[in-house]
């Protein structure tokens, strides 16, 4: 791979973004025309010497200029995170905001359908082509294209975190092709966890720059720990911004989420705040307004699948249709877990005897082929239906509908510490360990995903992971 095949990637992926962009709206606006106007093609604005046609086109041409002045086609937020999704909802709503006070000033009585079907429908489509472009991007990704190439310069030990962390996102687009520790001597010329190569430990520019040239770096990740003056690293900036080479701060916060972190100049220093998470007040309000309202919706559509569950349990097998289990809640509550039956009436009393087949991650017991399950109860944990009574659980106030996973009483006792953190909020019908991979997961992946959860919940992350629920069930990878 040489210097230039980063740059092509992000030349390609503008120029594609750039007409994909151009046919959306082309597209919205033509047939918002059409739906409001028919195919006349001199269909005149109300007062004005213009038509319809001219108003169509301005506005073609003014929504694909807001687009590039709102930076949404930046190679740097694609493929990862809500940002480019942010920057064409802000772009497009101001468009039409701006239309709208230029009809209200200058007497424009443009017609409110046609705006109302070429906002809304021009808004989805650029929406889901990007969502498109993104999977494909992802794709190659994967496949180790379309990358920016990573200079790491740091200490040791946040090198090998930052390469780590890099490489379980490749979705991102940043590959780490080699690693600087400046004032590190006498250290091995191979980072040992990733095996980058060390390029150097002399923290002066001019070594680094040389090093930048010998891995063909495209951006320098500084990370932790890097021993270099803050002079050196303005005039490092300097030296890069000179080259077209990007520079990334990476400082030791991780599991913070973006709308916790906020800068701050203060003297000239771009000064981090981070937030402290909030598990009170409003919000827990919201949350549980939502909870109510969803869940009890829920009920009402979901009675008939139910009961039709309830009628395959009790004809495939003996015992009672619900399993009522005490699991662990918020503040190390117990409380009753409803689900459908899908074991045999004694599973329980067979533990002991199943416990040198558990397949699980340490802590959780798990079994891919569990002799316990029933042959109906496979079906509904395949697709997570045997979890849907939960639903009465989360109308009760024991549980919410995203959350960490609700443990069982002698998995707390095994919590370390820091672990119990995930006890702060109410356990969850669903989660991000249940979008990740579910029983997949290894044991410190499940927690961490947790407690990433607790540290930065909000209702709009809710809501997100909820689609992506809907997803992973009907892949119904990890389930078992």
């Amino acid at each position: 791979m040489t210097q230039n095949d980063p740059q092509d990637w992000r030349v390609r992926s503008a120029r594609l973004l750039k007409v994909v962009d151009a046919f959306v709206i082309t597209w919205a606006v033509a047939g918002a025309y059409v739906v409001r106007f028919g195919a006349e093609p001199d269909f005149m604005v109300v007062g004005q010497e213009f038509s319809y046609v001219w108003l169509s086109f301005a506005l073609v041409v003014g929504w694909w200029l807001m687009l590039g002045a709102w930076n949404s086609r930046q190679s740097r937020i694609l493929g990862a995170g809500p940002d480019e999704y942010k920057r064409v909802a802000a772009a497009s709503l101001w468009l039409f905001g701006l239309v709208a006070i230029f009809s209200y000033v200058f007497r424009v009585d443009t017609a409110r359908g046609y705006v109302g079907i070429a906002l809304p429908t021009g808004l989805a489509g650029l929406l889901l082509a990007r969502w498109l472009l993104r999977q494909h991007l992802s794709i190659a990704r994967q496949q180790g294209g379309s990358m920016s190439r990573l200079l790491l310069l740091g200490g040791p030990s946040a090198v090998a975190h930052l390469a780590s962390s890099l490489e379980r996102a490749k979705h991102a687009g940043y590959l780490p092709v080699a690693a600087y520790t400046p004032g590190v001597h006498d250290g091995p010329t191979e980072e040992p966890s990733s095996g980058l190569p060390i390029l150097g430990h002399k923290a002066d520019t001019s070594s680094i720059l040389k090093a930048i040239e010998l891995c063909q770096a495209d951006a320098v990740a500084v990370s932790a720990g890097v021993q270099l003056h803050p002079q050196t690293l303005r005039h490092l900036g300097w030296e890069l911004a000179s080259r077209n080479v990007g520079l990334i701060m990476a400082p030791a916060l991780t599991d913070i989420a973006g709308p916790r972190i906020h800068t701050q100049q203060v003297a000239g220093l771009p000064l981090i705040h981070v937030t402290t998470p909030t598990l009170e007040g409003g919000q827990r309000v919201a949350k549980r307004l939502f909870d109510v309202a969803t869940s009890g919706l829920m009920i009402l559509m979901l009675s008939p699948v139910m009961l039709v569950i309830a009628a395959m349990i009790k004809s495939d097998s003996r015992g009672h249709v619900f399993f009522v289990q005490d699991r662990v809640g918020m503040e190390g509550k117990l409380f009753g877990m409803v689900k459908f039956r899908s074991m045999v009436v004694d599973a329980e009393a067979r533990l002991a005897e199943l416990a040198n087949l558990n397949e699980g991650n340490g802590v959780l017991f798990k079994i891919k082929n569990d002799p316990r399950v029933t042959r109906v109860g496979g079906f509904l944990r395949k697709y997570s239906l045997d979890e849907l009574p939960q639903l009465f659980n989360i109308f009760t106030g024991s549980m919410s509908l995203v959350g960490p996973r609700p443990p069982l009483p002698r998995e707390v006792e095994a919590y370390e510490h820091d672990v119990r953190r995930r006890l702060l909020v109410k356990p969850g019908l669903t989660g991000l360990w249940q979008v990740s991979g579910r029983s997949n997961l290894s044991w410190q992946d499940s927690v961490r995903l947790d407690l990433y959860y607790v540290e930065n919940w909000s209702l709009a992350a809710d809501l997100v992971i909820i689609l992506r629920t809907v997803r992973a069930v009907f892949r119904s990878t990890g389930a078992y």
